[in-house]
């Protein structure tokens, strides 16, 4: 099953590519999602990682709290977006 894994305070020159390495050791990347501001398109600074349930987790253990770019990762599994009520304007 593949897992979600959230992947915050990265520094802002980082690329998707960079992620993908930093990852692969823990196991096979599916996929890479760095999010950007929707005006702007400016990185906002964290994204997401897909990787298989057991692989994910050693990679969370391994990674939380690294050194990237003098910024102290924080790493662990992705939360459901919760759902924004809608507005009726």
């Amino acid at each position: 099953m593949v897992k979600s894994i959230y992947v915050g305070n990265l520094p802002f020159s980082a690329s998707d590519e960079e992620i993908r390495e930093m990852f692969a050791p823990y196991g096979e990347v599916q996929s890479v999602k760095l999010i950007s501001d929707r005006d702007t398109g400016r990185f906002r600074g964290f994204g997401f990682v897909e990787m298989n349930d057991a692989e994910a987790q050693k990679a969370i253990e391994g990674l939380n709290g690294k050194d990237m770019g003098g910024r102290n990762l924080r790493v662990n599994l992705a939360e459901e977006k919760p759902q924004r009520p809608k507005r009726s304007w």
